[in-house]
């Protein structure tokens, strides 16, 4: 279908297309603004960044392979009965950051003809309709974990729960990703999309330009808190600031900002305190490649970015050591650890979520490894990229990442690093997933 077809078909949402766009442009720009004003001494970002990103290319066939086995995670986790996907192998929960990836990485499988239109329409008109129909905790927003056969609202367990356990910002943040990309790109389904969040109450999202969370204390009162840290916190705020919401003091990197020399290399990190603010500052991988692979960076997050890459080889270059950090589920307790290039004071630090040590645990993450792969392509890259390309079950999809201490692969699959796969791959075809204006295709 032609793009003149296409814009025919979304005529009747284009005033709205319009003022989502004004609304991101004057956002962005009004906060580029205020950082132009910062930059010199409080930034300090002096421009480091030296690697040309990758221009667009046709896939490989190898590259397709990879694509196609990790859409079989999808194929083999949807459940009929609602349309979402486990975000663990065989595991019926799923958090709206993992319902994200399944969204985006359907996207990716449709740009990539790995599935056809059809079948693309099937899924995500079931996916949406089901994201309608959920419980919102409070009343509020989503809550922050569902069973993926029943919509139930459960606890990270996957226990029911009538109340909830509360909601996370950032995480409905990522989800405004694909919805984003859906009215824009795929206008048959924006009707779908307006149901999602029509009920919710954005308001109780945001506080002073802020991400606020909400989370359930030990009596069930419910507790609203500021959420996100450096990369996450501004990551998330782009899609919010899409729907020209106010998310001026989430989309500053220069508030909470502070610089720790790794390896010679000044790592932006956030200054914030888990002992004073309850809650860790993770640098990984994660934010920095969904930002460049969705939206594009804008040049603080390219140069940021850039300087998250290079510590990692830094750390390769002096130790041997190959590195790409980033969250991750293992396939062993406690299950999810955050391998980071910095947190609780300490360079490549791996702990759980309550802080607990988990340096066992550090590994080459496989998502993090093909996402600095698709953006960079650097003799460093294509190292990571042979480190990882074997892991991964042929009948499942990619494996989590390869354990530093014992070489041995984490065989942890889940949605969220075979969703990062699909788009790091669709990057790497067609640029940034995020454009109002593509030319569609039947």
């Amino acid at each position: 279908m032609s793009m003149k077809e296409n814009l025919i078909r979304a005529r009747s949402h284009i005033v709205f297309l319009a003022g989502l766009t004004a609304a991101f442009g004057l956002v962005i720009t009004l906060d580029r603004l205020e950082l132009e004003e910062k930059t010199a001494d409080y930034l300090q970002v002096k421009k480091t960044h030296d690697i040309p990103l990758a221009k667009p290319t046709p896939l490989t066939e190898q590259e397709m392979s990879w694509a196609r086995t990790a859409w079989l995670y999808f194929q083999n986790n949807t459940q009929a009965a609602t349309g979402l996907v486990n975000s663990v192998d065989g595991y019926p929960s799923t958090t709206l950051w993992d319902t994200s990836s399944y969204l985006l990485a359907t996207i990716a499988a449709e740009r990539l003809g790995i599935i056809p239109r059809k079948e693309f329409d099937q899924r995500i008109t079931q996916s949406l309709r089901s994201l309608a129909r959920v419980q919102l905790f409070d009343g509020k927003l989503p809550n922050k974990a569902y069973d993926t056969r029943t919509l139930a609202m459960v606890d990270y367990n996957n226990q029911p729960t009538d109340k909830g356990i509360g909601w996370s910002a950032i995480d409905i943040g990522r989800l405004l990703s694909p919805l984003n990309i859906l009215i824009w790109n795929y206008p048959s389904h924006t009707d779908e999309v307006k149901s999602v969040v029509a009920a919710w109450d954005f308001n109780a999202l945001l506080k002073d330009g802020a991400l606020q969370g909400a989370a359930l204390d030990g009596n069930s009162v419910i507790q609203l808190l500021q959420e996100g840290r450096l990369g996450y916190e501004e990551y998330a705020a782009k899609s919010l600031s899409l729907l020209g919401l106010d998310v001026s003091r989430a989309m500053l990197y220069g508030d909470h900002l502070q610089y720790i020399d790794i390896y010679g290399v000044n790592v932006p990190t956030d200054s914030r305190v888990p002992e004073r603010y309850h809650a860790h500052n993770y640098v990984v991988s994660e934010p920095y490649i969904l930002d460049g692979i969705e939206y594009g960076w804008d040049n603080t997050s390219k140069e940021f970015a850039f300087r998250v890459f290079r510590a990692q080889e830094e750390r390769f270059e002096r130790t041997g050591q190959l590195t790409a950090v980033s969250e991750d589920n293992i396939d062993q307790a406690p299950y999810f650890v955050y391998n980071t290039v910095f947190t609780s004071g300490k360079s490549w630090n791996t702990i759980t979520e309550k802080g607990e040590d988990a340096s066992a645990f550090r590994s080459i993450s496989t998502k993090a490894a093909m996402g600095w792969h698709m953006l960079y392509r650097t003799s460093y890259t294509e190292k990571l990229m042979h480190a990882v390309e074997k892991l991964h079950d042929p009948k499942k999809g990619w494996y989590s990442g390869l354990y530093e201490q014992t070489g041995k692969p984490n065989t942890a699959i889940t949605a969220n690093t075979n969703g990062i796969i699909l788009e790091s791959l669709c990057y790497r075809k067609f640029g940034p997933m995020v454009r109002p204006y593509i030319e569609m295709k039947d």
